[in-house]
């Protein structure tokens, strides 16, 4: 078969190969000089950066991806602290990989929550890795995956403040506690089950993993192909890394109308602000610093050696409301804070920049997984509204990280190898 690939991010790049390794001739359009996406790499006046994600916590995951690709895994660094959240009116608290010295920070009630959250993980983690899981094998923790994160964790005992610490990842994403889905509890577990961290190099160590492998393997990759309409390609499938609602709203000339307005109405996920910096080498700082409180909300200092980089979640209405004046003039505010120290700015991105250096869709990563979206279904990874098209990227998965973004092109590809056979 003659299957073309929609961009060369993680999923793109996954698809790709789990294609090829099955003897298909595989093609990636790509619209940009580089493979991996927002899981790249940006390099300024010597010193290096990861493009957008900056840690991984879901090693299982990625480990179950690149298995099934034939891919090694690259070399990890651990985090430890994994994180620190500091308020202007409280002490700061720190997430450490070993659990019993976080429950020092967050009170004694932090480790029979998470060894509660453990063990729905564990029955969970499995239909992480089906395209389309039965309620049926669930059906012990259907009551838990009704509820939201806030339900679950103002039954966790644990304090305010410990809570905040905790569901830190629903600011990056712009969720509300109530919005955002119950599986997000179970993070803290996952960090002391398997812990969290660094690939050698940053996370785009990944995304260049996938694309020697795919090169290898006799994909070709066409760099700045940028993809106005699906309907334009010629190939036996198709397989689609782009947006999953941007493929449906902008690519797909037969999206159903009906169809089309309901993917418009799904609430997305800005990139944010960032500000790359040269700074000043520190050791005792953590890896990650987060800041809540004031009128910015979230922010967040990725700090590795003598680079950093202060990121400013920015929810996508507010993005889009305020324009790319706007955003500029937000993400200035945060550089004046003191709080993350002193630096040099070496490069400025915000929500406006994203969109045209990513080709992303109306400014956005992918689409926020709330609770309601998750029970409602992702969307497919075999799409209904053309045959032989299918999907693959965060949307088709139930979260944003690199290892769901991998195992998504692994789904992908996999139910068009049986709609091959």
């Amino acid at each position: 078969m003659k299957i073309v690939v929609i961009g060369a991010g993680i999923g793109g790049l996954s698809a790709a190969i789990r294609l090829a390794n099955a003897g298909h001739g595989v093609t990636i359009l790509e619209a940009r000089s580089d493979a991996g996406g927002l899981a790249g790499s940006v390099e300024v006046e010597g010193h290096h950066f990861d493009a957008g994600p900056y840690v991984l916590l879901d090693r299982p995951g990625l480990e179950w991806a690149l298995g099934r690709l034939g891919v090694p895994l690259p070399e990890m660094e651990r985090v430890d602290p994994v994180y620190e959240v500091t308020w202007d009116d409280a002490p700061p608290l720190r997430i450490y990989a070993d659990a019993e010295r976080t429950a020092q920070e967050l009170g004694p009630a932090y480790l029979p929550f998470v060894r509660r959250m453990g063990r729905i993980y564990e029955r969970l983690a499995p239909m992480l890795r089906v395209s389309r899981p039965s309620p049926l094998r669930a059906i012990r923790d259907i009551p838990f995956l009704l509820r939201s994160l806030g339900s679950v964790m103002r039954g966790s005992g644990l304090p305010p403040r410990a809570v905040e610490a905790l569901t830190i990842w629903t600011h990056v994403a712009g969720q509300s506690l109530e919005s955002a889905p119950s599986p997000m509890a179970l993070v803290p577990a996952l960090i002391h089950a398997y812990g969290a961290w660094r690939p050698r190099g940053g996370t785009a160590a990944i995304g260049k993993a996938l694309r020697d492998a795919a090169v290898s393997r006799g994909v070709t990759i066409e760099y700045g192909r940028r993809v106005e309409s699906i309907d334009e390609i010629e190939a036996d499938a198709i397989v689609s890394n782009a947006s999953a609602i941007g493929t449906y709203v902008d690519l797909l000339r037969s999206t159903p109308p009906r169809e089309r307005e309901r993917m418009r109405t799904i609430p997305l996920q800005s990139p944010g602000a960032c500000a790359y910096l040269a700074v000043e080498a520190d050791e005792s700082q953590p890896y990650l610093r987060f800041r809540l409180g004031g009128k910015l909300g979230c922010r967040l200092l990725v700090r590795h050696g003598n680079s950093a980089r202060l990121i400013l979640p920015i929810a996508w209405e507010k993005a889009q409301a305020l324009g790319e004046d706007g955003q500029r003039r937000l993400l200035d505010d945060a550089l004046e804070e003191s709080w993350w120290g002193s630096g040099r700015v070496l490069l400025k991105r915000t929500p406006a920049d994203w969109g045209r250096n990513y080709t992303l869709y109306r400014e956005s990563m992918n689409a926020v997984m709330t609770g309601s979206f998750m029970r409602r279904g992702r969307i497919a990874h075999r799409s209904p509204h053309r045959k032989g098209l299918y999907l693959a990227g965060s949307s088709t998965h139930p979260g944003q990280w690199i290892s769901f973004c991998a195992i998504s092109g692994v789904l992908a590809a996999d139910a068009l190898l049986e709609d091959a056979r």
